[in-house]
Order: C-alpha cells, then structure tokens, then sequence
C-alpha cells in the first residue's frame, strides 16, 4: 500500500526539475526514457478498515518513449510547465482555463501544434498524469476543478483561514445571517473551532435540501452543523468535511436519495474517496461519516413515496448494473466493515427501488419541521448505517 500527503510546493517544483533533467541527460545518452506513474484505477485500490479510505497499491503505468508515446510524453511535459509557471508566480486556474491558456500558447508556436488538444478531456487527463507522476495533489500545483466547499450553516463554528500572504481572517458563521460560508478548496489553510457545544454535522446531498432546512431554522433549534454537498461531492467539498472530522470530532451524518448512484458514486465518495484519485483521499476523504438516510426500512416506517427502478432508462439500468459490479470488484463494498452497506446495495438491485430524500416532506404536509424532527428522531434513534 502507497500512502501520501501534502508537500510543499518548493519540494514538489524541485522533484520536478529533477525529472526533467533526468529525460534529458537520457535523451542526451542515447536512451529512451520512461515516465513512471501510481495507477489510478478501481484494480490498484486498496480499502483497509482502519485507514479508512482508499488508497493506491503498487501497480505503476509506465510510458517509455517510442512512436506510440511520444504524444503523451510530450504532452505531460508541456502541461507541466504550465503548471510549474503558475506555482512561481502564485497563479491559480482551472482546469477549463488551463485547457484554453494550452491552446492558446501551441496556437502561437507552430513549432508544437502537434501537441494540440482537442477537447479538455485529454488536457485534463494530462494534469492529472503529471499530478500521478509527482505524486502530488493538483491542487499543489494551483489547479481547481471546483474551488467550493459546499455551502455551510451554523451558529456554533468559527472558521480561521489563513492567507496565502500569512495574514489570518476570521469567520463567524452566526454572523453571516442567512448567507452560507463557502469554504475554499484549500482545507489545509482553515482552522475550525467549536462556539460552545456542537452535537453534529448534517452533509445533504441536495443543497437546495440544505437550505430548506437552515431556512427553517434547524441551525437555531439545534447545535449543529449543516452542508449542502451538491451532488457528487468535489475535492473542495471532501476536504471541507474531512476538517470538520478532524477537528472537531462530531459525529458526521450524509442524507441522500435511496439509489445505487447515491450510494456508490455520492456516499463512497465523500466517505472513503474514489479510484481514480487515490492520491488525494487521504485530505479528501471522511471515513467517519454515517449513512443517515434514505434506508430502506424508512420507506415502510414513514410511508414514503417511492419508485420503480426504469430499466429501459439507460442510466438507471447502468447504475444498477455498476452496483452489482462493486458488490464484486471495489474493495469498499467487499469489506466487512461495510456489510450494511452491501445490505442496501443488494435491496436495492434485487428490489429495483428508489426514494428520494425530499420524500419525507410527504409524511406531514401540514408541518413544513417534519423533515427536521425526522432527522433529529433518526439521530437519537441510531437510525443509521
């Protein structure tokens, strides 16, 4: 098992240097080189139950230069320095604004249009293998692919983030009023503390759901801390949940849709990261978090609306199809530690079934609370996986 984590920037412009006077003092000897990098697949995942997360094996893909590579090559060298030109001068982009600044600079040089991209799937694929050969975070080398932390209410938690330039900024979330805080993708430069007692942190996957439930004032009835996660949690989201588990170790609930999706794609995600960054879910991962709903039993518990699986919709179809292949393949779904998980997944396959979070607000229409009082009953109740 590989394991990493942050490193300075200065050591991770160094190591790359060095890299590339290693190709070249090759080139110069007549040799051909190779580049070397962690393979980020689901067959080079490891799940171990006390770490929590997924992290790399020690399968390598390696590129040696020959007809076939030179593109790739050439490629991860050219993104490299673009990479490397942005961490000098404190830059800071995108990964759709590195795509257009790369063809902006092969449209002015004719000498290497051949390296053109043509579509940001493939600029995105190349920063994401300089990132496997270094064995770094992109975020490392000042590249965001969303740089939001997934809105967030509370009137118990004071945020300290410190500035790039060393200076520090304190945040209040009791005194934003009805505005959310919107951590940053740099999890590293925020310091989280308590304002008196928190019970526990709610991540909804629907953060209009979230808002719902700030709106109706679940944040001033109760300690706690609640995250819109919008959908498929980002790195940015991740990192922000992490902190929260780290350093304020209150218990962390994630409510979302009752679908294999959900679980396997949002859920997993957040919990112990995804294959194919393996790299980046030991700060990008929340391994403590608990499956609060949609369960199974809530449908029968609660009478809730509920939906026919449609296999002739192709995504729908695919999902489940996905979900039986992680029943045998993902290391997360075959551990022990996860079995009530395994048990949802396979009601779910075997049942065709799915429920939407926003399904509660059908048990009461006349109590616009009766999705909060559910939760808080499910809390108390250990309802949870």
């Amino acid at each position: 098992m590989v394991k990493y984590s942050t490193r300075k920037q200065s050591e991770i412009t160094s190591s790359a240097i060095a890299l590339c006077d290693r190709l070249l003092s090759e080139l110069e000897k007549g040799r051909r080189p190779v580049l070397s990098a962690t393979k980020c697949s689901l067959d080079n995942s490891v799940y171990t139950p006390s770490i929590g997360y997924l992290t790399p094996g020690s399968k390598r893909v390696q590129s040696e230069l020959n007809v076939s590579s030179v593109k790739k090559i050439s490629r991860s060298l050219f993104m490299l320095e673009i990479l490397l030109r942005n961490v000098n001068v404190g830059g800071i982009n995108t990964k759709r604004e590195l795509y257009y600044i790369s063809k902006g600079l092969l449209k002015s040089n004719p000498l290497i249009k051949p390296l053109d991209f043509d579509d940001q799937v493939e600029s995105d694929a190349t920063i994401d293998f300089v990132c496997e050969i270094l064995e770094c975070y992109r975020e490392e080398l000042n590249c965001f692919a969303n740089d939001r932390g997934g809105q967030t209410y509370s009137q118990h938690l004071i945020v300290t983030e410190t500035m790039p330039n060393g200076e520090t900024a304190e945040i209040d979330l009791s005194r934003l009023g009805t505005s959310p805080f919107m951590p940053k993708n740099r999890p590293q430069n925020l310091t989280l503390k308590a304002k008196g007692k928190i019970d526990f942190c709610l991540v909804l996957e629907s953060e209009g759901t979230a808002n719902t439930l700030v709106a109706n004032g679940i944040t001033k009835r109760h300690p706690c801390i609640v995250v819109g996660a919008q959908g498929v949690p980002s790195n940015a989201v991740r990192g922000w949940v992490k902190r929260i588990q780290d350093q304020l170790t209150v218990p962390i609930y994630f409510f979302g849709d009752l679908d294999a999706y959900t679980l396997q794609n949002i859920y997993r995600t957040l919990k112990a990261g995804s294959a194919s960054s393996l790299i980046r879910n030991k700060d990008f991962s929340a391994p403590d978090v608990r499956f609060l709903g949609v369960l199974p039993e809530d449908i029968k518990k609660y009478d809730l609306f509920h939906y026919d699986v449609k296999m002739n919709d192709p995504s729908e179809a695919r999902s489940l199809k996905k979900a039986e292949d992680a029943l045998k393949n993902d290391p997360f779904f075959r551990s022990n530690r996860n079995k009530g998980l395994v048990k949802i997944l396979n009601w779910l396959i075997e049942s065709r079934k799915r429920c939407e979070q926003q399904s509660f607000f059908s048990v009461d229409g006349r109590d616009p609370l009766i999705f909060e009082k559910i939760i808080i009953e499910k809390i108390k109740s250990g309802s949870y996986v």
